[in-house]
């Protein structure tokens, strides 16, 4: 009983592949350098984001509506639509000078600061290990077609718990399926 390859969608083009290892996402040089050049672009508009923010000043009273689109990140369409709508005070100055209350839009929407971010550990988990809630290195090599050694790689990369019974190493089923039928 020979089973193919497992295949997974590509983030960037959504061509279903077959990965070369666990923690590919990829389905080509092409699109991971697209995926890269994304990063890139979003990362430096974050920075052009905070430079914006850092040079506006905390006392102003009233901010206009690019400035307030960087500090609250808040869509164009969504504070003029406000601004109609009288839910949020703005003083129009001529063209292109709309200026808007800050103290009504923090209330509105408040300023989120930036937390680090704090990994949180993950609960344990408990498993059966007995042999019949469990498979052989084998039979998880021959069911979803990889070799031993990928079985083994998976298993140490994921924390997945084994157990040794005799010569045969075994796995939870219940982990292994979520591994391999995820993909």
């Amino acid at each position: 009983m020979a089973m193919d390859k497992i295949q997974i969608q590509c983030v960037i083009c959504k061509k279903p592949f077959a990965p070369k290892t666990v923690d590919s996402i990829y389905c080509s040089k092409n699109c991971s350098d697209v995926a890269y050049r994304k990063r890139k672009a979003q990362q430096k508009e974050e920075e052009q984001r905070k430079i914006v923010v850092d040079k506006i000043p905390v006392d102003r009273l009233y901010i206009s509506v690019s400035e307030a689109i960087a500090i609250f990140g808040i869509a164009k369409s969504t504070l003029y639509r406000l601004i109609r709508q009288k839910r949020i005070p703005a003083i129009n100055l001529g063209t292109r000078l709309v200026r808007i209350d800050r103290a009504a839009i923090e209330e509105m929407f408040p300023i989120r600061k930036e937390t680090p971010k704090i990994k949180e550990k993950p609960a344990v988990k408990l498993y059966s290990l007995e042999p019949q809630d469990c498979y052989t290195i084998g039979e998880i090599a021959q069911k979803f077609g990889i070799s031993d050694s990928s079985v083994y790689k998976h298993i140490r990369r994921f924390s997945i718990p084994t157990r040794q019974i005799g010569k045969y190493v075994y796995a939870p089923k219940s982990e292994i399926d979520n591994l391999y039928n995820s993909k």
